[in-house]
This record gives C-alpha cells, sequence and structure tokens, in this order.
C-alpha cells in the first residue's frame, strides 16, 4: 500500500504521456494505412505531439513528476530490454576486416561529429547526441547517450527531431548515391547499413538495389547497432575520469547500471539463453517504453527552445551526415 501510494504522484504525468503515446502510434497506423509505409516513426511523433502540446497548452502542475520519470527511468529500461534483441553473434558472420571498418567509420564520425557541432556552437551535450545518433542508429542511440551525458529534455527533443527528418533524406538518397559510385548489390547493401538508421529504414534504402543488398545492409546494421553498448560505456567512462559525481562504487561507478543491463542481455541472448519469443517481447516492451519515454520529453520542451537552436543542429547534423556518407564510400571503396 505504501508502495502505491508513493507511486501516485507519478499517475498524471504518466497518463498524459501515455496518451501522447497512443495518439503517436495512431498516426503510425493511419500513415501505413495510407502509403505503406510511416514517414515519421511513433517513436518521433511521440516527441513532436509533446512538444506540441507542452507548446500550446498549460500542463497541470501535478503532471511534472510523471513526465520526469517517464523521461529517465522509463528511457533507462527501455535502453536496457534492446539489449535482449541484439545477439552477439552476429559479430562472427563478418569477417574482422569488415567488422574494423564499422567501427572505425563509427569512431571517427563520432569524433568529427563532435568537433563539428561544437565549431558550429552546440553544446557539449547536443554535439555528442547528434554524432551519436547519426553514427550508430538514430534515435536509439541518442536515448541511449543521453542519460549517459546528462543531456536535458531540450538537447534530446531537437537532437531525435533533426536526426528523424534527414534519417528520412538519407533512405531517399541511398539508391541514387549507390548508383553515382557504380557500387555492386553488396557493396551498395553495407553503405545503407552503415549510413541509414533504423533497421526499417535501411530494408526501404536498400530494396532498390535488391534481395542481396537488403541481406547485406540488414547484417551491418545489427553489427552497427551492437556497437551502441561499447560507445555507451566509454563515455560514461570519459565522464568518471573527468571527476563527474558517481553514485555507487565498483563498475557501476563508471557505467550506468542500465548499461550494464543491457549488455548482460545481449550476451544471455548470445549464448541462447533468451529465447525469440522472449526476445521479440523484450523488442515490443523496449519499443513501447521508449515511446512513451520520448512523449515524455516532449512534454517538457518548449518548442520555442528548439527553435532557436534549429539551424545550428541542421547544420551539424548534416555535416555530420556527409562525414558518414564519405568514410563510409571510402571504406567500402577497400573492401571486397
Amino acid at each position: 500500500m505504501k508502495t502505491l501510494l508513493s507511486l501516485r504522484p507519478l499517475g498524471p504525468g504518466l497518463a498524459l504521456a501515455a496518451a501522447v503515446s497512443a495518439a503517436a502510434f495512431a498516426l503510425d497506423r493511419v500513415q501505413h494505412a495510407l502509403w505503406g509505409h510511416a514517414w515519421l516513426e511513433a517513436l518521433v511523433l511521440a516527441i513532436v505531439l509533446g512538444s506540441l502540446l507542452r507548446s500550446t497548452v498549460a500542463l497541470p502542475a501535478a503532471a511534472a513528476d510523471g513526465i520526469r520519470f517517464a523521461t529517465k527511468p522509463v528511457m533507462e529500461t527501455a535502453v536496457a530490454l534492446m539489449g535482449a534483441s541484439l545477439s552477439l553473434s552476429v559479430l562472427a558472420r563478418m569477417g574482422l576486416v569488415t567488422i574494423g571498418a564499422i567501427m572505425l567509420a563509427i569512431t571517427v564520425t563520432i569524433t568529427l561529429g563532435y568537433r563539428l557541432g561544437r565549431l558550429l556552437g552546440l553544446s557539449a551535450p547536443m554535439a555528442m547526441l547528434v554524432a551519436c545518433g547519426n553514427a550508430i542508429c538514430g534515435n536509439s542511440a541518442i536515448v541511449a547517450v543521453a542519460p549517459t551525458i546528462d543531456a536535458d529534455g531540450d538537447d534530446v527533443a531537437a537532437s531525435v527531431g533533426f536526426t528523424a527528418v534527414m534519417g528520412i533524406l538519407v533512405v531517399l538518397i541511398l539508391a541514387p548515391v549507390a548508383h553515382a559510385f557504380h557500387l555492386s548489390a553488396v557493396k551498395g547493401g553495407m553503405l545503407a547499413g552503415m549510413t541509414v538508421y533504423a533497421v526499417p529504414q535501411v530494408l526501404a534504402a536498400a530494396s532498390p538495389l535488391g534481395s542481396t543488398a537488403v541481406q547485406m545492409g540488414t547484417l551491418v546494421k545489427l553489427v552497427r547497432v551492437l556497437m551502441l553498448g561499447p560507445v555507451v560505456a566509454t563515455l560514461s567512462l570519459l565522464r568518471g575520469r573527468r571527476g563527474k559525481p558517481a553514485s555507487t562504487g565498483g563498475l557501476s561507478r563508471f557505467l550506468p547500471i542500465f548499461v550494464l543491463a543491457f549488455l548482460a542481455l545481449a550476451a544471455l541472448r548470445s549464448v541462447g539463453l533468451i529465447p525469440d519469443r522472449m526476445a521479440q517481447g523484450a523488442s515490443t516492451t523496449s519499443l513501447l517504453l521508449t515511446v512513451l519515454a520520448m512523449a515524455g520529453l516532449g512534454l517538457g520542451v518548449d518548442m520555442r527552445s528548439i527553435a532557436s537552436a534549429g539551424a545550428r543542429v541542421t547544420g551539424s547534423v548534416i555535416l555530420s551526415l556527409t562525414v558518414l556518407f564519405a568514410i563510409s564510400l571510402a571504406l567500402i571503396g577497400h573492401l571486397a
């Protein structure tokens, strides 16, 4: 009973975030019904709808606690559950040279993307969010990195919004770029896997190049997603070395609990202790919680604050993506 009473203040905010999430999923379904695919996924719609509501309506004070709960504990739980659907065994299916190329592309893109963002006047957290979003897996990377670097709601909302728009453009230009550089189906698929944000978007981007491109793109993309854990862990270690406060001792002093949970679940999935059905359930739950977290973030952000940084964020995203494409094309050109 005491536990229920302690959670009671979270009710109004979580209910509001859940309502925004439901609207986002409904609009996602409408897009699929009209066009066969979603131009803006539920995750992006949740933060957009939440921001619109926050910017146009005075939210009740009673909703504040629940909204804050959605933006951190819910988000961290969603990230941890991602690990249950990612098998590290995918690494064994690719050559060391290809894996090394992907890791190099991610490392260089994050480093240069961050530097470019800072040169354009972005805050350090915003620059890192944009760089990681472009280099790894878009919104999921932003969500995972945000709590590690203490990014605020405005930074997360802006980076998710602009990265989402650019993600759509990448899908549209992928096939023309592959044709312009006379890439084979295999290399075209690799380019899709190394540059497009989400796995479903990789399928859409590579499909004009054929089934071989789709298969290769999916495999490369999965390897790229697996780099999310090491990147977040590295950022956590760097943060610890710079003297940032840590809540506990031991390994969790440098690696947040949700990152450790992500890695542990991925390891369990890799050795077969998490069956397919359970992995699918974890993936679905992670998606639902992520959309709820994005709704919470949106509800905490006034869109007018995002507009003030729009040009710089857009420039940073474009330049970072350009770096990623250039590096990916250069590396693919040297692979068999």
